[in-house]
Order: structure tokens, then C-alpha cells, then sequence
């Protein structure tokens, strides 16, 4: 099973899908909690250089909150991260899917509710 969600966003540039990105989770439910500048850590604690990466949490109120009442525990699996990932002219955006990390937890209620969050995401990154 795939464990993400993606799309290449072809000449384009690590800032401008960041926002288009940003723009597309909002529309979609989403708000993006923490970002991690993966290039610049990578440099600051390695003293190596990469391309840009990105990882943003992103975070759907009204969907957590039903998986951890589904699942307290459920928060140690959240948010839903998202990357942007700079790549031979063109960024690449790989979302999680909800359904492929929720496995290690036997819920068919919690299944459920990771199938919806999986579908907006899709409807998220395609929007980008």
C-alpha cells in the first residue's frame, strides 16, 4: 500500500507551492500547526547542504478531534504531515495517507474516519 498522497508541481518553486499548498489545505478543512525546514536544520546541525524540504503539519480540527474520541491515544499518530520537496525543476508535495499510517491500530471506527481525511487531503494536494 502507497503511504502518501502525491502530486509534482512542475517549474515551480519550493515558496510558491508552500502557499498554493497552504491555500489548498485551508480550502480543504486544514490548518498547518508546526513547519520544518528540514534544508535549514540539515544545515545548522550537519553542515551539509540539500535541496528545499519542507514538512508541514497539518491539522483538521473537526477530524482529530472525532479520532482521538474514537482513539485518545490517536495524537501520537497526528498531525497529518506534508511535504514539499524541491526536485529537478519542480516541487514535488507527498501528503500522508491517514489510512496507510492508521493500520497499526485494529478500529474500523478510527478506519473510517482516516478514509475521510485521506479524501480531503487528495482533494487538497489536487487543488494545488
Amino acid at each position: 500500500m502507497a503511504y502518501t498522497i502525491n502530486r509534482v508541481i512542475s517549474n515551480a518553486e519550493i515558496d510558491d507551492v508552500d502557499a498554493r499548498t497552504r491555500t489548498a489545505l485551508a480550502d480543504h478543512g486544514f490548518g498547518v500547526l508546526t513547519e520544518i525546514d528540514v534544508k535549514e536544520t540539515m544545515k545548522k546541525k550537519l553542515d551539509v547542504e540539500m535541496p528545499a524540504y519542507r514538512i508541514l503539519g497539518a491539522c483538521n480540527p473537526t477530524m482529530a478531534h472525532q479520532a482521538i474520541g474514537i482513539e485518545p491515544r490517536v495524537g501520537a499518530m497526528l498531525p497529518c504531515n506534508v511535504i514539499l520537496r524541491q526536485d529537478n525543476g519542480g516541487v514535488e508535495v507527498s501528503a500522508i495517507d491517514p489510512v496507510a499510517s492508521m493500520q497499526a491500530i485494529e478500529n474500523a471506527d478510527l478506519t473510517a474516519v482516516a478514509g475521510e481525511v485521506r479524501d480531503l487531503l487528495a482533494k487538497a494536494v489536487a487543488a494545488i
